[in-house]
């Protein structure tokens, strides 16, 4: 069963949400059946490169509230976090353009380290004074993640690298109706949106297990169909 996520490492209910789906699938009997694939989604594709802004003020201007009550948001969605036992900063993180450090994870996939990186670009954006939107951090998180040094910084000095895999995600998401994050899909069957709580992504699991398509075993056969009619194989094994 594959498990794919669409999330943003500015988004901190990706990095709960993260965190809960990985508690229910811890206790789930298939576990080790279940792919699990991170795909990229912008929250803020038009802040510009490079420019970035503290978050309590990004969220005062964004939801119109001020510095106090984008203070208190952040005290809210802290208290989340820590619940799922995960450090979260409420002063000093910053906010930018994430493009370049989905790029850097597509690289990761490649390399069979994504989530590795993903959950070490969580930290260092959520519970570390250490901002994913420097380059010379997001290379040092790489060689974390078990990355090379050098390709890592191959790849952000080149603003087309894996830049058509993480566009390939975001077509992906609209077409399947996903305009927030995280969100969840199991099979392309089911879908799951928002940090749910660890019970929900269990009992999501659970049921795309038993719904789940049958798989073929096998090449070509000798079969009969619903009107009785029965085809011999090209290389006449079977009966007819």
């Amino acid at each position: 069963m594959r498990v794919e996520i669409w999330s943003d490492i500015a988004c901190p209910w990706c990095y709960i949400g993260k965190a809960r789906f990985e508690k229910g699938l811890a206790g789930f009997a298939h576990r080790d059946q279940v792919e699990v694939v991170h795909r990229s989604f912008e929250l803020d594709p038009g802040h510009a490169k490079g420019d970035t802004v503290q978050v309590v003020d990004m969220l005062a201007r964004k939801y119109g509230r001020t510095p106090d009550e984008a203070r208190a948001m952040e005290e809210n969605v802290a208290a989340n976090a820590r619940a799922e036992g995960l450090g979260y900063l409420t002063e000093g993180r910053d906010h930018g353009n994430t493009f370049d450090i989905h790029r850097l994870l597509h690289l990761a996939k490649a390399r069979g380290r994504q989530d590795e990186l993903l959950t070490l670009a969580y930290r260092a954006n959520f519970a570390e004074e250490r901002s994913v939107y420097d380059a010379d951090v997001l290379v040092e998180l790489a060689v974390e993640a078990g990355l090379d040094a050098d390709e890592a910084r191959a790849v952000l000095a080149d603003p087309e690298a894996y830049a058509d895999e993480v566009r390939a995600d975001e077509r992906a998401a609209s077409e399947l109706g996903a305009n927030a994050v995280p969100f969840f899909v199991l099979d392309r069957r089911y879908g799951i949106s928002g940090g749910q709580p660890a019970e929900v992504f269990a009992q999501a699991l659970e049921q795309a297990w038993k719904d789940r398509p049958l798989t073929a075993i096998g090449g070509d056969a000798a079969a009969c169909d619903a009107d009785g009619a029965c085809e011999v194989p090209q290389n006449g094994g079977g009966a007819s």
